[in-house]
């Protein structure tokens, strides 16, 4: 058995998220804000029945209104209330433990679900609770004197919400139903008109008792507070933390009267003890890479009083071995290690906790694994997230029936680097006004409707170079090396407002980029394609290349075509070089869902003017490299400038320099790399941005951070 879906509404922004969880690990990724960790507050919130966790700002805010209109008393209004759906994948052998959740004696099927509602105990009296209050108010003698004001929050504080934010504890309580399946449809969300059966105690074990029995749910947070001083409140010190897991899970040390009167002798044999119980535990932290080659071995020494055991911050610490007769304390080695220490000591303390109840053990054990990485260099956290299963994993030999489900939170490309696509749940954030919402996607979804071809590319090219594209606020998709070692001096020159977005810059090339077609439109980010022409001939038997394609041709050639898959397939969809420069700009562009989600736009060259002395023309060029040197034409041709390889010797006429700029850049002893390097060396003052790129990148920064525009009191545009 274990939960295969979770549904939230009305928590946060999770107005109506679906989560589905894999057996054994789901990794939430997404960009700041996005919910990730907001799933984990839900879940332990409402399957502990903790009243006093929720808050009415943990209420969605676009919910808020409703609570407005109950107070105005419009027609229909109620309180909002907020929900969890949770779903479990059961087998024949796990009905003893959802007999209660069973819909009928009908019931067919592998599904059983539960939601639990945090609802209004009693709308009316709650409203005829807050007038009385009111009434009250206004009757005080220096009422007349208060102004009234908003709060931080824009609430009035007369308003019934600033009533129910300090009441709503006393005035919401959980409410339990048991759901069918067979009313929901294939995104579990309800059908019309269906009203659940709810579990009232009266009737049984109440709906609380029945979820705890089922599952119990742990959580390791970021601020994990691990530091190198000396203390602090917030401080936590390693060795007071393997203290609590030595009290609370190890085999305790009965002290030897006569060996306290030799200490140096109580202290030996005490060691032993503590180095002994804590064998287990150093032997599978060494399967997470710690302790390494050159990394010190672990041990623990007593100091003085064995009565302290680990409890005395002067009495008993870890120490890291340097060899067979000097040791420091824990305090002289990284961050990262503790860290490591840290999380694996806690996972094997609430495994343990979980394992050591003795009455009605739940058969599930869900662990929320909040940023890992925190303090941990890339090549541990992808050996942490590779291992962390296997160190709380249940054994079938010991009892068949538990199951331990992990949901890791993070920001780091490193962890996604070692995991399997099929287990990331994206959250993608939505913003209109007070609708701040999230929907969660589940990549699994995504590889059953991709090829199989796209699936293996895709695997195999997230998992080398751009697993951040997961974590950005916008993607900028490039031909290759050139654009993407060019890429922050051209945003510092026409898009200084995208510094500060995290923008994931995928090199794709223009032979494979059409392939991120899907995987963009799945995800709805916000996309620039920067690519360029790829002129060549119409395929021929006397005019191809190796790999089929027509021999590279400038695009001013009559009957040119484009071997570039996404001008040919995604945008604008064409095949010849002359419609491709025609083409508007709708056909360039995927314009924005009403959330301003998905919005794709493709940048390329297109004909600019040159000046040469007396002579004028219009060109488009075929490459960046000759888009650069079209747009500083003069500047690339000076003497001094020799190192960009861009000089063309004596041309006899404009077209003969335009022609001597296609044949250097195409020739195969132009190295590109050379050219990004040696044009970095270069004063960014002394040339500038082809068009078509500052055109899109200032597209980009338009669409990430618009421009507000209001009017003055003499009805001025303000910007």
């Amino acid at each position: 058995m274990h939960i295969s879906t979770i549904r939230i509404k009305n928590y946060r922004r999770l107005v109506d998220a679906k989560i589905d969880l894999d057996k054994e690990m789901s990794i939430f990724v997404g960009a700041n804000n996005s919910g990730k960790t907001s799933v984990s507050h839900a879940v332990q919130s409402f399957i502990n029945g903790s009243r006093d966790r929720i808050q009415i700002h943990d209420i969605s805010a676009c919910r808020w209104r409703d609570i407005e209109a109950f107070q105005r008393g419009d027609k229909g209004a109620s309180l909002p209330e907020t929900s969890i759906d949770l779903w479990f994948e059961v087998q024949d052998t796990d009905l003893h433990w959802v007999v209660d959740l069973l819909p009928s004696l009908d019931w067919k099927g592998t599904k059983v679900g539960l939601r639990i509602s945090f609802a209004p105990t009693n709308p009316k009296q709650t409203l005829d609770k807050y007038r009385k209050s009111i009434a009250a108010q206004e009757e005080q003698p220096n009422c007349r004197q208060i102004q009234r004001k908003g709060t931080e929050d824009g609430a009035d504080h007369k308003s019934l919400r600033k009533f129910l934010e300090e009441r709503l504890k006393t005035e919401y309580n959980f409410r339990y139903f048991v759901l069918d399946p067979v009313h929901f449809d294939e995104e579990w969300q309800p059908k019309p008109n269906y009203e659940p059966h709810e579990l009232l105690s009266e009737q049984g074990r109440s709906g609380r008792d029945i979820i705890n029995s089922l599952v119990k749910v742990d959580s390791l947070h970021a601020q994990r507070h691990l530091s190198d001083s000396e203390g602090g409140a917030r401080v936590e010190d390693l060795s007071r933390h393997l203290s609590r897991y030595y009290k609370r899970n190890l085999e305790q040390h009965t002290p030897d009267q006569n060996a306290m009167a030799a200490l140096a002798t109580t202290e030996q044999h005490f060691d032993e003890h503590l180095n002994m119980v804590f064998a287990d535990v150093f032997a599978q932290l060494e399967t997470l890479g710690y302790p390494g080659l050159s990394n010190p071995k672990m041990l623990i020494k007593s100091t003085l009083d064995p009565s302290t055991i680990m409890n005395s911050g002067n009495g008993t610490r870890v120490h890291y071995a340097l060899d067979g007769k000097i040791s420091l304390p824990d305090k002289y080695n990284g961050l990262g290690f503790k860290n490591l220490i840290y999380m694996v000591v806690e996972l094997l303390d609430l495994d343990a906790k979980w394992n050591s109840i003795e009455k009605e053990q739940p058969p599930l054990h869900l662990v929320f694994i909040e940023e890992p990485e925190v303090h941990m260099h890339p090549p541990l956290q992808q050996v942490f997230v590779k291992q962390v299963c296997n160190l709380i994993k249940t054994k079938p030999d010991v009892n068949p029936y538990l199951r331990t489900q992990l949901a890791l939170t993070t920001h780091s490309p490193h962890v996604l680097y070692t995991s399997e696509f099929g287990a990331i749940r994206y959250f993608r954030r939505t913003a209109v006004g007070v609708e701040q919402k999230s929907e969660v996607l589940n990549l699994t979804s995504f590889w059953d409707k991709v090829d199989r071809e796209s699936i293996t590319f895709l695997n195999r090219y997230m998992k080398l170079t751009h697993c951040d594209l997961f974590f950005a606020d916008a993607a900028i998709l490039v031909e290759g090396n050139v654009e993407r070692l060019l890429m922050p001096q051209f945003i510092e020159a026409e898009a200084r407002g995208l510094n500060s977005s995290y923008l994931s810059v995928l090199e794709v090339g223009g032979a494979h980029a059409h392939r991120f077609k899907q995987l963009i439109e799945f995800l709805k980010i916000t996309t620039l394609i920067i690519t360029d022409l790829d002129s060549v001939r119409p395929r021929a038997s006397n005019a191809t290349n190796d790999n089929g394609h027509g021999r590279i041709c400038n695009p001013a050639e009559d009957g040119a075509v484009t071997s570039n898959q996404i001008l040919k397939t995604w945008l604008p969809g064409k095949n010849l070089i002359r419609d491709i420069l025609k083409a508007d700009e709708s056909s360039k562009t995927v314009e924005a869902s009403q959330n301003g989600l998905g919005a794709v736009r493709v940048t390329y060259p297109v004909e600019v003017k040159l000046t040469r002395e007396s002579e004028v023309g219009c060109y488009a060029p075929r490459t960046l490299e000759v888009a650069i040197a079209f747009q500083n034409l003069e500047w690339t041709q000076t003497d001094g400038n020799e190192v960009l390889q861009l000089q063309v010797k004596n041309p006899p006429t404009l077209d003969c320099l335009v022609k001597g700029l296609h044949e250097k850049v195409s020739n195969k002893n132009f190295h590109k790399t050379d050219f990004a390097l040696s044009l970095l060396q270069k004063d960014p003052q002394e040339w500038t941005v082809p068009q078509y790129i500052a055109d899109g990148l200032k597209w980009l920064e338009m669409k990430l951070h618009p421009v507000v525009k209001t009017i003055d009191s003499n009805g001025h545009r303000i910007e």
